[in-house]
């Protein structure tokens, strides 16, 4: 279990004010002038040494990302470079980055210039999803209060670094949480992902160098270089490292957020930050374990199962954003995936074939899956069609809308099978 100490987001539930003057208390915008003058490597091999991993979903190694961008041409001779900060928080069961953006705002403004330093950037872009008004509005203020105080824009903190930052909101479109339809709908286009190579640290917005990161990940980074890199290795397990902000959230005693460290338990993790689960841990039917577009894992996984990406990965599943969502026996496990099925039909952008026609089929199927409308030899089918999904898109949207069918498949095919026998039978 995380020490108080530990913590790094010390304002989470907004029981403080938000402002700069309040942020300073806390300890944020401290020595930011020293490690912004170290400069660019060492930045990176800061944030490297940490073990600090990609906070919305993905988990790929942050320091590495950063190091991608291109190092000797200069920004004022050659392509400007970019930072982007996705805040496009719009994964079903995930309410992490708002809580941030809320209550927090200027550990995210302090870590968007220490990144911006890294991989020379003197623009970022926060693109926020379009129904964060209040989040909008939040982090424009913290802004504001950054530019008034010098702590960006020209001469950032007296450090010779100049940083220009700018709240972009979205229009409510899922598919933009992907880092290229993000940089798509940034340019003014249709948020459609690109296909990669070229990857956006060679060629993103504007087709220059840019770096794409979500909100917890670069917030994180200030406090990783005021307390040491040694510190955040300290904590969690190897290759998983640091703490995570948690959303637990479905049948729970008390849904939150939760600042923990990684590799905690599952049990643990419910147990005492949540309340426990509603009617005692021995009425857990299921838990989806990082947002809705990863499997769900039974009860007797959860038991023992520590919440890390590897160990997630382990069982056939992922920590993905760690929206934690917690399904007791009284769950139709059927509906609730054929739902999610049909915001995955929603969302497609329709760029590719098998996301476009597929999420159609998984959906109507899932449908008659819910009313026993179906024929038993037809799950098999259900499973052909995630696999003719999965893995064959540009981007990852075909993978979450096939992956939560999947784990229904795998952990709960005789639910399903008695359903379509039961309806026959009438």
């Amino acid at each position: 279990m995380l020490k108080e100490q530990d913590k790094i987001f010390t304002n989470l539930y907004g029981f403080q004010l938000p402002n700069l003057e309040a942020a300073k208390k806390r300890g944020d915008w401290q020595e930011t002038k020293k490690f912004l003058d170290q400069g660019s490597e060492w930045l990176i091999q800061q944030v490297k040494d940490s073990g600090l991993r990609g906070r919305g979903g993905a988990g790929f190694p942050t320091g590495t990302k950063w190091s991608f961008v291109p190092k000797k041409s200069d920004p004022k001779e050659g392509k400007p470079h970019y930072l982007v900060i996705n805040a496009d928080e719009s994964e079903p069961g995930t309410c992490k980055d708002r809580d941030i953006l809320r209550n927090d705002p200027h550990k995210l403004i302090e870590g968007c210039l220490i990144a911006a330093r890294a991989i020379n950037a003197n623009t970022c872009y926060i693109y926020i999803r379009g129904e964060y008004y209040n989040e909008a509005v939040a982090m424009q203020r913290a802004i504001d209060e950054a530019y008034d105080a010098k702590l960006i824009g020209k001469n950032a903190c007296n450090s010779g670094w100049d940083l220009d930052i700018y709240v972009h909101r979205g229009a409510g479109a899922y598919i933009c949480g992907e880092e290229t339809a993000l940089l798509e709908s940034l340019e003014g286009n249709k948020g459609q992902p690109r296909l990669k190579p070229p990857f956006p640290a060679l060629v993103g917005l504007y087709g220059c160098p840019t770096v794409i990161n979500n909100v917890e990940s670069i917030a994180v980074v200030p406090e990783i270089l005021r307390r040491g890199a040694s510190w955040f290795a300290g904590l969690g397990r190897e290759r998983n490292t640091g703490t995570k902000v948690f959303c637990i959230s479905g049948h729970v005693n008390k849904p939150c957020n939760v600042e923990e460290e990684m590799g905690i338990p599952l049990r643990e993790l419910i147990e005492k930050h949540a309340g426990g689960v509603r009617g005692g841990w021995d009425n857990l039917l299921a838990v989806i374990p990082g947002g809705s577009s990863v499997p769900m894992i039974k009860k007797d996984v959860c038991d023992t199962v520590l919440m890390d990406f590897d160990s997630l990965k382990a069982v056939g599943t992922g920590l993905g954003t760690a929206g934690v969502i917690v399904m007791d026996k009284s769950t139709d496990v059927i509906a609730a995936i054929a739902r999610l099925s049909h915001f995955y039909k929603h969302e497609s952008c329709g760029q590719c074939t098998p996301c476009r026609e597929g999420t159609g089929w998984l959906m109507r199927i899932m449908d008659r899956m819910v009313a026993g409308k179906a024929e038993v030899k037809e799950i098999d089918q259900l499973y052909n069609l995630t696999k003719q999904i999965e893995g064959h898109t540009i981007c990852a949207l075909g993978d979450a809308a096939a992956w939560p069918v999947q784990g229904l498949i795998k952990n709960f095919r005789g639910e399903m099978e008695k359903r379509i026998v039961e309806n026959s039978a009438k």
